[in-house]
């Protein structure tokens, strides 16, 4: 994660220097089609102001003014017809001024050395301190001819700004680096929590407690997130750890079972009663590891095949009534009072899966009802849901077991629920079933026995 602090801060750094030589550019561009030629006319403007104050005011001397002139900011060269030449202020770096050009201007031209001046860098055109880089003017003073040029004293006039940009230049660009750095380790610093944690949960380590973060930003969102799906992994690792314990349990149980009851049938001298006896219980305890084997394929497909919910409108309540004639004989064996209100009602689902769940609830509430019990099935609805409760007068729940009812293989007290086969997996189908379709399913005791199971349903899509 070093190598990723190290490329942000390069980049970042690469991408201000990019900048910055990409701005000088644009500036020396604007300076070459805009400022040039602007400055070239403004000091032409101030050379003939001179030259005409001058031609004006033959009586002062000339020397003593362009002197004073030179103090206050201007290199100044003076040369008459005879070659004869002054220098006022500061020096020229180069007196590279052609003998054509002077003649020129002695004869009436302008010469505008500023404007024609090679098109190089703005530093250089606005700072090169060469005689050709100046505004040459005619002047004539006491009858005699002139050619005087001139150009600012950069150095003079800038001397203290160009320290304290530098100056400024040096701090903005240290400053800017270390700020990088600091704002570059606040970004990544996250990222490579997240890449330890990440490293961690690799190893089989769930327990990431070193992401917590008070950023409000998408990496504090991303912190946050990846601290909820570390514990959703502990929780998931915590479920599959008692899945594999309790199928581990209900599949060993009755093979175990079948595995006794086959050496018992070996026996030569077994009679006839008992061989038949241990057949049934073989078979009961086959019959009972393909429910559970097919549980286990419906809940797979439940929770990886979303598209096998079908849906399409059907009368649950037909749907309901159907059911209750197919278990008519064990409620009577049983010697169940049911009693039920279904007024007719189309909804919006998959008949298949809903099937399951009321012959899931309504085989719970036979299985664990005592023989003389009661079976209560109530049917409402509105305008957008429906509402089907299964109440019975079983052995019932307590609250702490009702909030853990629907999880897989979970089974309510062992002392009260030994006596009756199960696989724990009918609730948890009945759950996923029920959320597949949009709604929900609750667990509750009864108001003075048994168990009370209410699903809720949207009606339409």
């Amino acid at each position: 994660m070093r190598s990723l602090y190290v490329k942000f801060a390069a980049v970042t750094i690469g991408i201000m220097l990019l900048s910055g030589v990409i701005a000088f550019f644009i500036s020396n561009t604007y300076y070459q089609h805009s400022l040039k030629p602007q400055n070239d006319a403004k000091n032409t403007e101030i050379a003939l102001d001179m030259a005409a104050f001058i031609e004006n005011n033959p009586e002062i001397d000339i020397s003593d003014y362009l002197s004073n002139i030179a103090d206050v900011g201007y290199q100044l060269y003076l040369v008459d017809n005879s070659s004869q030449e002054q220098f006022f202020g500061a020096a020229f770096r180069e007196n590279n001024l052609e003998s054509a050009v002077v003649e020129n201007v002695l004869n009436g031209e302008v010469y505008h050395g500023m404007l024609h001046f090679p098109q190089e860098t703005f530093v250089t055109g606005f700072f090169a301190n060469e005689l050709k880089n100046s505004i040459g003017v005619p002047l004539t003073y006491q009858g005699e001819s002139f050619a005087l040029f001139i150009r600012p004293d950069i150095k003079l006039l800038f001397n203290e700004m160009h320290l304290l940009f530098g100056v400024l230049f040096a701090l903005t660009i240290i400053l800017s680096i270390l700020f990088v750095l600091f704002s570059t380790n606040y970004l990544i610093k996250p990222i490579s929590r997240l890449s330890d944690a990440t490293k961690q949960l690799a190893k089989g380590d769930f327990q990431v407690n070193a992401l917590s973060t008070k950023r409000k930003d998408e990496l504090g969102e991303l912190s946050s997130s990846f601290s909820q799906m570390a514990k959703q992994i502990v929780e998931n690792e915590q479920v599959r750890k008692e899945f594999v314990s309790n199928i581990s349990h209900d599949i060993q149980s009755p093979l175990s079972n079948i595995k006794g009851y086959t050496n018992l049938l070996e026996d030569n001298e077994l009679t006839e009663k008992d061989r038949q006896q241990y057949i049934s219980i073989i078979n009961e305890e086959t019959g009972r590891l393909s429910t559970m084997t097919d549980q286990l394929l419906l809940l797979a497909s439940l929770d990886h095949e979303k598209h096998i919910v079908k849906k399409k409108h059907f009368n649950v309540s037909s749907q309901l009534k159907n059911l209750l004639k197919s278990y008519q004989w064990l409620i009577h064996e049983k010697e169940i009072m049911l009693s039920y209100t279904l007024p007719d009602l189309e909804i919006y689902g998959d008949p298949s899966l809903l099937n399951t769940v009321w012959d899931n609830l309504l085989s719970n509430a036979l299985k664990y009802n005592q023989s003389g019990g009661s079976i209560d099935i109530q049917f409402t609805y509105t305008n957008e849901q429906c509402s089907i409760s299964f109440t019975d007068t079983g052995i019932g729940i307590s609250e702490e077991e009702a909030e853990r009812i629907f999880d897989r293989f979970y089974r309510a007290d062992a002392s009260r629920t030994r006596s009756v086969k199960g696989t724990g997996l009918g609730l948890s189908i009945v759950a996923t079933i029920i959320d597949l379709h949009g709604g929900t399913v609750i667990a509750r005791p009864g108001e003075t026995a048994g168990t009370i199971f209410i699903v809720t349903l949207p009606i339409s899509n």
